[in-house]
């Protein structure tokens, strides 16, 4: 056979097996991409055959032994992911330059299915340059390790070598340290591979070769291949040595991986004296840069002997696999790292590329599942809540074994089990969680009835390799002799008091407070606990309150509590408590003004309290919310409207919505009521004071003004009833230009009950420096 190709091994294997495909269809999914020597092929579904395609009509179907003897590896996860890896200088790679810079590598896939189908087969090809080649190449692979020398004779062109290889060059290959003396045919036969171009000669060989050996390198254990390659041809003897070296297994701690790698590998150095020029590490042939490596917790540390690998057990770029050994769960982490070396020796003045794609599993680490009882089967509930976990996401749950009956998953939903699979934050655990009511035959009830025993088997599976495996549990609940919870209440002058007696049992409700479920935040505020019970004490304009009418001296509002079962949302205890609070709705002034504060009811579920006006529709709120509306006139204006009854002077007006507001309003409720509230000032006309008096000669005055600085504290208040404050976590507090603040400024530390705070100018600063900009007024000239 003639063979004018790159590898002369690559002729030989195409001479064994080549046959003519048909035509196969292309898919997009797969993902090829170059990485350096290697190319990296990633397809998503299990794949049944793997073949190399030449020339587009023969197909060569790479068989495992195949695959390790001609530069391949190949990855799975346990989703079904699958990575191939292939050296640039695989049997099958096509040169697509003199030089060889640039190199072809289709391949096909065939997935699981009808071979006779084109449906099944995707082929995907890629093209990878490649440059400079150093002087040396060494990639060690799961399965071969891979030298490549750049010794090779040199001829005076390119042609005669061809025509020199083509002729039968004869090559023989030593290996050592045995002195086993082999010749081409015998090297294949014995699973290595050797090829030659016109400039190098690759040397590849399984891991566990007869003819490789251990040597300790620097207290690492590591595989090495050493060999002599000799070219003969009448008077010429050339010699090309060749030698490949790789890791062995790495040290383990349940938390990191340690992976240690020789600095100087000693049989591939023929000196001391060397430079190292570049250190990288990857993951999957890939390198990764120093902020990759420090989001994935992955350290590189170079000493003098060693540069050394950390990684975290569980670190993004590996995964997590089940086992199962005597039935009992076992998990361990795979991850195959790269550590990527250049370096150059001073005496040869030759560089050598060194690559490792290193696959690491941890031991097996035992994962005992467990099953666990949410607030342990709360007993009112008469359900079992039953949470078994955890797992990694390649095992399913097929059925479950109970005393009288076995049921698959689908058949436990249709009971109305309730079984469902969830997933922990990251997406990368597993639980499994199912309800079981009391009164299912399933249920073991003893005769008190108080007592319910639950006995199940988990069958569960690992995919993909289908191994079953279970888990037993037995789960009792117990009912107490349960006296419901009971809700009272009662009201002050400002407050709603609610009292929860939850009595001879642990809480095992929610607390809805009107329309607000009460959390952390809101009991440290409101609420007070006692032994069995807890107090909420709530003010009456609170929000959660709702207004129920309004009266000229009074409001009456109405607090709504619910206790919910967490689970179900079902009303266990519902209590309402109205009550009428004293409220000076209208203020009336000597100076002849007036105001008036409007409040939201119940009845008008839809009124926006800023769109009220007085009669005048000009006369607008001077301040409203969500809830109120407050507003401020003079009693000669806003269409007040003014009366004398005997000696007395009655001034009225009316609040209200716009008339088309009101029917807007309408429109968009149920509620045809309108809103209307009056509000009145009485004055009397005339009357007559007596005032007595005394004067006496005005003393000297005995001190003068001065000025100095008191401490005063200032309170900003959340509304003008001034019952509630704003604490210092609630700033900064937002407010809109034009809207009231309610500050309260306390003098705290004289004791003269002579002396009286008068605020003349208040200011705000960004810090404790009174004097610095800038700064915002607040009050000018009182």
């Amino acid at each position: 056979i003639i063979c004018q190709m790159p590898y002369r091994l690559f002729c030989l294997l195409m001479a064994a097996v080549g046959i003519q495909a048909q035509q196969t269809p292309s898919i997009n999914d797969l993902n090829a991409e170059c990485l350096g020597n290697v190319i990296r092929l990633s397809v998503a579904p299990l794949f049944e055959e793997v073949d190399a395609v030449f020339n587009d009509t023969q197909i060569i179907n790479l068989t495992p032994g195949l695959a390790t003897q001609c530069g391949f590896s190949f990855k799975f996860d346990p989703m079904g992911n699958a990575m191939l890896f292939a050296s640039l200088q695989n049997c099958f790679s096509q040169n697509m330059v003199t030089l060889r810079t640039m190199f072809s590598l289709v391949m096909q896939f065939r997935l699981p299915g009808n071979h006779m189908t084109e449906d099944s087969v995707y082929r995907v090809g890629k093209t990878c340059s490649y440059t400079p080649w150093t002087s040396r190449e060494i990639l060690c692979d799961r399965n071969y390790m891979e030298a490549s020398e750049q010794s090779m004779p040199q001829w005076t062109c390119l042609q005669s070598r061809l025509q020199a290889v083509a002729s039968g060059y004869k090559m023989t290959v030593v290996f050592s340290p045995s002195k086993n003396v082999m010749n081409v045919d015998e090297v294949q036969r014995k699973g290595y591979a050797i090829a030659n171009t016109p400039t190098r000669l690759v040397l590849r060989s399984p891991h566990n070769a007869e003819e490789t050996y251990l040597q300790n390198v620097a207290g690492v254990p590591m595989r090495v291949l050493s060999t002599s390659t000799f070219f003969e041809q009448k008077w010429l003897v050339t010699r090309v040595d060749a030698t490949a070296v790789c890791p062995t297994p790495v040290a383990f701690t349940p938390e990191v991986i340690t992976w240690y790698m020789p600095k100087h590998i000693d049989p591939l150095f023929s000196s001391d004296a060397f430079t190292m020029l570049e250190v990288y590490m990857g993951i999957d042939a890939k390198r990764l840069d120093i902020e990759e490596m420090a989001a994935r917790n992955y350290s590189v540390l170079v000493t003098e002997a060693h540069i050394i690998v950390e990684i975290p057990v569980g670190a993004v770029g590996g995964y997590f696999k089940s086992h199962i050994q005597d039935d009992q769960y076992f998990v361990t982490y795979t991850i195959e790292p790269m550590l990527e070396l250049l370096w150059i020796e001073e005496v040869a003045h030759e560089n050598t590329s060194y690559k490792v794609l290193f696959p690491i599993t941890t031991p097996p680490m035992a994962r005992p599942p467990q099953v666990h009882t949410p607030l342990d089967t709360v007993p009112e509930q008469a359900v079992f809540v039953l949470e078994l976990g955890t797992f990694n996401l390649d095992v399913e749950l097929l059925n479950i074994t109970f005393p009288t009956m076995v049921l698959t998953v689908a058949e436990c939903n249709a009971r109305g089990f309730n079984v469902q699979e969830q997933r922990s934050p990251d997406n990368t655990l597993k639980t499994f969680r199912m309800e079981v009511p009391f009164s299912d035959p399933v249920v073991f009830k003893e005769v008190c009835l108080t007592t319910f025993t639950l006995q199940l088997i988990y069958g569960l599976v690992i995919f993909p390799e289908y191994a079953p495996f279970s888990h037993s549990a037995v789960v009792d609940a117990v009912l107490l002799d349960i006296v419901p919870p009971s809700v009272t209440g009662n009201c002050d002058q400002e407050n709603f008091h609610i009292t929860v007696d939850y009595r001879n049992q642990e809480p095992f409700f929610v607390v809805l407070v009107g329309k607000r479920l009460l959390n952390h935040e809101f009991a440290q505020q409101y609420l007070t606990e006692g032994d069995t019970d807890f107090t909420i004490t709530l003010p009456f304009s609170s929000p959660d309150a709702v207004f129920e009418s309004v009266h000229s001296s009074s409001v009456r509002s109405r607090l709504d509590v619910a206790l919910l079962n967490p689970y179900n949302n079902m009303t266990i205890k519902y209590f309402s408590l109205a009550c009428s609070f004293l409220k000076t709705l209208t203020e009336c002034f000597s100076n002849g003004t007036m105001t008036a504060l409007a409040v939201k009811v119940e009845s008008a579920p839809g009124l926006n309290p800023g769109q009220l006006t007085l009669s005048d529709p000009a006369c607008g709120p001077t301040y409203s919310d969500a809830r109120f509306a407050y507003f401020h006139f003079t009693v000669n204006s806003c269409g007040t409207t003014r009366k004398f009854i005997n000696n007395v002077m009655l001034y009225e007006n009316e609040i209200s919505l716009p008339d088309e507001l009101e029917v807007k309003l309408n429109a968009t409720t149920s509620s045809e009521e309108e809103y209307q509230l009056k509000v009145s000032c009485y004055y009397v006309a005339n009357i007559t004071r007596t005032l007595a008096f005394l004067t006496r000669p005005r003393d000297k005055p005995f001190a003068e003004t001065g000025t100095g600085r008191l401490m005063v504290r200032m309170r900003l208040a959340q509304d003008a009833s001034y019952n509630t404050f704003h604490q210092e976590e609630d700033y900064p507090v937002v407010r809109y230009l034009r809207q009231p603040l309610h500050f309260e400024v306390e003098l705290t530390t004289s004791s003269d009950p002579k002396v009286a705070l008068v605020l003349d100018h208040c200011w705000a600063t960004l810090n404790e420096d009174r004097d610095s900009r800038p700064r915002w007024n607040l009050i000018i000239n009182g």
